[in-house]
């Protein structure tokens, strides 16, 4: 790996939600103060650590229905976070052998593990860049070199607006996303919600507190414009440890939770 490392532009005094989920997923590559507001997270809001392993879990399963069930043989994973196992890349090429794949995120220590991780496979790239630029995401090398954009493409979005807040219109950047993709074109999309108002804000105010990025728990029915004009496939905007997992349920498994993580998959008409 080439550069420096850690790079020069990263505050390990700082938390971010991608070193934030890699400590709770059990990861290596955090600092102390994402392992500090992980322990504060937990101490109000216990499930924290199994919402995150049930989204990553969910995140395997909804690429391989897109690759397995639809061929889908081209990814965008918008706010990928640092790579874990079986990431998009080795789950897509295990059912599409030379699907390509695009990792996205502005933690630059992602692109520095991304880069040396993926050094040896050229249909798989990291890019540093904001969700909230999707110019720079639509218009970089690597996604150009990649992604064919008159065939259908997967934009992966999980666990990540939840990190925009409302006035960067979350949904919006949603919808300029999708407009850069055909038609026949999918999603798979997760977003931290709370059926009970005061505690997504309370859960709101710990994330920012931390000093991470963050927008805000929303409503499972605020989380359900992610897929306006979008065609989404059964069992819907789930609880993401039910979606297609031999569980018919809706309602979130672990009645005690306040904080959970909702999940689906749609295809662009």
């Amino acid at each position: 790996m080439s550069g420096q490392f850690p790079p020069a532009e990263l505050d390990m005094g700082v938390p971010t939600v991608a070193r934030i989920y890699d400590a709770a997923l059990g990861g290596k590559d955090n600092f102390e103060a994402d392992r500090q507001a992980l322990a504060s997270l937990m101490e109000h809001t216990p499930e924290t650590i199994e919402v995150c392993k049930e989204n990553r879990a969910w995140l395997g399963r909804s690429v391989e229905y897109l690759a397995r069930e639809h061929g889908v043989r081209q990814f965008i994973d918008l706010g990928s976070g640092l790579p874990t196992v079986d990431n998009v890349h080795q789950v897509a090429q295990r059912h599409q052998p030379g699907a390509a794949v695009v990792y996205v995120d502005n933690d630059p220590i992602v692109l520095a593990h991304g880069r040396a991780i993926l050094a040896d496979n050229d249909d798989t790239a990291v890019i540093t860049a904001d969700v909230r630029t999707p110019s720079d995401i639509l218009d970089a090398a690597e996604v150009r070199r990649l992604i064919d954009f008159d065939r259908p493409v997967a934009l992966m979005l999980i666990s990540l607006l939840h990190c925009i807040p409302d006035e960067d219109d979350p949904f919006g950047l949603v919808r300029t996303l999708l407009g850069a993709l055909p038609s026949g074109s999918w999603m798979a999309a997760s977003h931290v919600v709370s059926h009970i108002p005061e505690e997504g804000a309370r859960f709101t105010r710990e994330m920012k507190a931390s000093g991470a990025e963050w927008g805000r728990a929303r409503t499972p029915e605020e989380a359900a414009r992610m897929f306006d004009g979008l065609e989404i496939v059964e069992p819907g905007l789930v609880e993401v440890s039910t979606w297609r997992n031999g569980e018919p349920a809706r309602l979130p498994r672990n009645q005690a939770k306040t904080v959970w993580e909702y999940g689906g998959v749609a295809r662009k008409p």
